[in-house]
């Protein structure tokens, strides 16, 4: 044991720690203003801090990036995603993608979202650069296409999630080279990409077989074909699918689910009209222990029979949405309260259904004592005063919309959606 330092002397503790011991001192510290703080003290203490951060957000160009490259060299997660807001600025362009693919080599997640500049030649960059890469964001990127991804997808081979939203040049050749590459990928963002058809997601189901999340909203040339083989072949690791607005996605589709699909938790079919009771009913005993979130406003064959069976059945059921599902009735709740059936239930979207009338709602009350959210816009039977006049007593913090556009949307309830 080194002797203590005799009464005057001063121990400085740049003297005293070594680089190890600072870096547990610093992996100590929160939350992150602490840890950037601790680099203000000298420069050895910010050289430290520098090589120990993980992630970066910023708004840099070419010099920038390869001054924080540099610095920074830990790196593993940067985001450089615009704001959607900022449609006259272009984010990052091609240049600052070479940057990075060359600066940033050890990179694992990539956020690229709304940089409109960017081009399929930065994207080969990127593919022939970042051969770590885990997560790549390129949602609402406009510009970019089939040829720029493919080499993203031969030269990543290591993806795990690949988020193209918005991105309308995309088509199934895309989707054939991620199925031969990228044999690890678990998710797939690819809502609004409208080129996509059946063909491409059996594609993809060919190779990526643990896949746990798809979602291809608005892809209005995919239908049961392909909803079918993802099925089959993601079984058990599926856990959310989102298929709003995909008119062709029909019973066979739901059918397939139950089957395959038991830790099911996320399934967003708004706007699928031609699915039906049969198969929704079959889907709510087949996922009674996973599914939690349940989309299928404008599904105009739903009826009481459906919501009915997912209410008893779906014991984790968190959030439910049949909006515009004009057959819904009063009787979708009756016989609830009356079964001391209690219901984990935070939020319910029953808009727009016409017939239902303050005695459902008050069944629901009676047994979703966990309501936190009830939208009863566009119900004509069921208003503020019509419910304060019944003198139903709502679950205390929830919120209950009564009025406003059906356009309108609430930040609290869309995170389920």
């Amino acid at each position: 044991m080194s002797a203590s330092p005799s009464e005057g002397d001063e121990a400085l503790i740049n003297e005293v720690l070594t680089d190890d011991e600072l870096r547990a001192v610093l992996t100590r510290l929160r939350p992150e203003s602490e840890r950037d703080a601790f680099g203000l003290v000298c420069r050895r203490w910010l050289r430290i801090q520098s090589s120990e951060r993980r992630r970066l957000r910023a708004r840099a160009g070419p010099s920038m990036l390869r001054r924080l490259a540099a610095r920074f060299a830990g790196i593993l997660e940067l985001d450089l995603s615009q704001s959607p807001s900022r449609s006259f600025y272009p984010g990052v362009i091609d240049g600052d993608l070479d940057v990075i693919a060359g600066g940033f080599c050890n990179l694992r997640v990539l956020a690229l979202q709304n940089c409109k500049g960017i081009t399929d030649v930065g994207m080969v960059k990127l593919g022939e650069g970042l051969q770590c890469l885990q997560t790549l964001d390129v949602s609402h990127c406009k510009k970019l296409s089939d040829k720029g991804l493919k080499v993203v997808a031969s030269g990543c081979q290591k993806l795990r999630q690949l988020h193209i939203a918005g991105c309308r040049l995309i088509t199934d050749n895309l989707l054939h080279a991620v199925s031969k590459n990228c044999l690890n990928l678990e998710e797939l963002g690819a809502a609004g990409c409208n080129s996509i058809t059946d063909a491409g997601i059996s594609a993809l189901a060919d190779g990526c077989h643990k896949m746990k999340s798809l979602d291809i909203s608005k892809c209005n040339k995919v239908g049961d074909p392909g909803i079918c083989k993802i099925a089959e072949v993601s079984s058990s690791s599926l856990v959310s699918l989102k298929l709003l607005d995909c008119s062709k996605v029909g019973n066979k589709s739901i059918y397939s689910l139950a089957k395959f699909c038991c830790n099911l938790e996320t399934l967003i079919i708004g706007g699928c009209r031609d699915i039906s009771d049969e198969s929704i009913e079959a889907l709510a005993l087949a996922c009674c222990s996973s599914l939690r979130i349940l989309r299928m406003d404008w599904c105009l064959k739903i009826t009481d029979a459906s919501l009915r069976s997912l209410l008893c059945n779906c014991k984790l059921l968190a959030a439910i949405d049949v909006g515009c599902c004009d057959q819904i009735t009063d009787a979708a709740f009756q016989g609830m309260e009356a079964n001391l059936f209690q219901s984990e239930l935070r939020v319910l979207k029953i808009n727009n259904c016409v017939d239902l009338t303050v005695v459902g709602v008050s069944s629901v009350i009676e047994s979703c004592k966990a309501l936190e959210y009830l939208d009863v816009r566009s119900c004509p039977q069921v208003t503020r005063q019509s419910c304060e006049e019944a003198g139903l007593q709502l679950p205390g913090g929830c919120k209950v919309n009564f009025e406003g556009s059906l356009s309108e949307s609430d930040p609290s309830v869309d995170r389920f959606f």
